[in-house]
């Protein structure tokens, strides 16, 4: 028996987006980033890394994520990190100018919500159907 737990806290990139599956059950998805900084020993520049996740939840958790969520907000997501099937690793994609990037996966089944809804962007609505993909890669 094996065993797989992703714990990330981080910012949503863009608003959440709700859908029903045939067979009824609501599945929201959205985008996060979450950040490592650290100086750099032989420069102390300060360096900063970003990575993205693209993030599934589904059931009345879904309904409450597309419902109090928006882009800016603060989230702890718990869940299992999805692979591509085609090779196991995250999904590789070429962004629209040229350059590389990696989709990271992740079935949530948890999603806690930090901070308040003040802390979102300011003119983000708690749904939006069309997706702000600015800055973010997929």
């Amino acid at each position: 028996m094996s065993y797989q737990q992703i714990t990330l806290v981080g910012c949503l990139g863009k608003n959440p987006e709700l859908r029903y599956l045939p067979d009824g059950r609501p599945v929201t998805n959205f985008s996060m980033a979450t950040n490592r900084k650290w100086a750099n020993k032989k420069t102390s520049e300060l360096m900063e890394e970003t990575t993205w996740w693209r993030i599934s939840v589904f059931g009345p958790q879904a309904e409450a994520c597309a419902q109090y969520l928006a882009k800016g907000r603060q989230v702890l997501v718990t869940g299992r990190m999805r692979p591509d099937p085609a090779t196991g690793s995250p999904r590789v994609f070429t962004r629209n100018d040229g350059s590389s990037g990696a989709s990271h996966e992740l079935t949530a089944t948890s999603v806690q919500f930090l901070g308040s809804r003040a802390d979102a962007a300011p003119d983000a609505p708690a749904q939006q159907t069309e997706a702000d993909s600015e800055g973010v890669p997929f």
